[in-house]
């Protein structure tokens, strides 16, 4: 699978450029990447995006191409095995637990996936973890979860998390193809022999499986939060249907089962940090460290990092030991989470209206505020 990626999403993605050929200055960002990651993710500003939007341009050339008509169909199509309902219930389980869940992604899905040596190697080429960026990644990840279960309409084909999904597919196609491109330039840039083609379908697989597997049966139960057996099956077929739309294999995704069988493989497999993860993991602390709206500490940052995923990798990582003092504030975490999630899933009214709420919330902090986002992204 290292091998296998997006067939026809870098097909439309190749059509989009020429209709609307992405900035020169995109593809200088890239280069300098390479500098960034020789000398160990210099702390350099965010490229910046090209004034294109690749959904608006998919969606309104659709019909005058048969590759861009293959993928807008594709995109557009709902497969047999989607229950709406279902979905509707898999984005109210993501509020449901919010608190533990934003938790896991961030400590756990993607710090600790900065143990995974091969993604890593991909991501420093993209320029996106370095210190200054970093938190502004964050946040976009956190956008589009946030676009994908806002509410049904939105992850229904015309919503903005379907659209998010499709631009996330050719952003992905985008940067395989600028890093291909410059490894071809220059060998030594970036090894597709050793690391696999740049975002290929087993890390998309990973990725997914961060979002959904990773956060079922490691992030909750690490918090002391335990999801029902009907929960697992509703978050699990939300998250197929996204890696669907994403162009990432979806079948690996068909039963709770085996998402949980493809993640301990992953686990097992991917896992091993190398002086690049460190790096990385080091510049997402650097970038939440006394920032709003919680205005963490770094001890206590890394008490959640250790909390989640153990005292092996985390040091492995490099990551500080955090005092007791921190260990026991990790520990009231925990608890309150655990008292919150239990007492309003247990009473279905307080249960809706902790989900409306947590919905606005979120919202509201990561993608409006001044301190978030500042405005919706569109991830180009």
């Amino acid at each position: 699978m290292k091998m296998e990626f997006d067939h026809l999403g870098e097909m439309a993605l190749n059509r989009l450029n020429v209709l609307c050929p992405p900035q020169a200055s995109i593809r200088q960002s890239f280069e300098a990447s390479e500098n960034l990651a020789a000398d160990s993710l210099r702390q350099s500003p965010a490229p910046q995006p090209p004034k294109r939007d690749l959904y608006t341009l998919l969606r309104d050339h659709a019909s005058q191409d048969e590759v861009l008509g293959r993928l807008w169909a594709e995109s557009n199509a709902i497969p047999s095995w989607v229950c709406w309902e279902q979905i509707e219930r898999g984005q109210e389980v993501f509020y449901r637990y919010g608190g533990p869940a934003l938790t896991g992604l961030a400590f756990q899905s993607l710090l600790g996936g900065m143990g995974a040596t091969r993604v890593v190697e991909t991501l420093t080429r993209t320029g996106g973890f370095s210190t200054n960026v970093a938190r502004h990644r964050l946040f976009e990840t956190t956008q589009h979860i946030l676009q994908c279960t806002r509410d049904l309409r939105s992850i229904q084909p015309g919503g903005a998390g379907h659209a998010s999904s499709i631009r996330v597919r050719l952003l992905h196609a985008a940067v395989r193809q600028r890093i291909v491109k410059l490894a071809q330039e220059k060998p030594a840039y970036y090894s597709i022999q050793t690391n696999g083609v740049p975002i290929n379908d087993l890390d998309c697989v990973a990725t997914i499986g961060t979002f959904s597997a990773t956060l079922i049966w490691l992030s909750f139960p690490r918090q002391g939060i335990w999801l029902r057996r009907k929960e697992i099956e509703d978050y699990i077929a939300l998250f197929r249907y996204i890696a669907y739309l994403t162009g990432t294999p979806h079948e690996f995704f068909e039963t709770p089962e085996r998402a949980k069988m493809v993640m301990e493989t992953l686990l097992r497999d991917e896992i091993s940090p190398s002086a690049t993860s460190r790096i990385l993991a080091s510049n997402i602390l650097n970038s939440l460290e006394g920032q709003p709206p919680t205005f963490a500490s770094r001890s206590f940052l890394e008490a959640n990092c250790r909390w989640l995923n153990g005292n092996e990798l985390c040091d492995e990582l490099g990551l500080g030991r955090p005092s007791l003092y921190h260990w026991m504030l990790m520990a009231g975490q925990v608890f309150f989470f655990m008292a919150i999630c239990y007492t309003y899933r247990s009473i279905p009214m307080l249960d809706r209206r902790k989900i409306a709420a947590f919905r606005r919330i979120m919202w509201s902090v990561i993608v409006e505020d001044k301190q978030g986002l500042g405005q919706e992204t569109v991830f180009e």
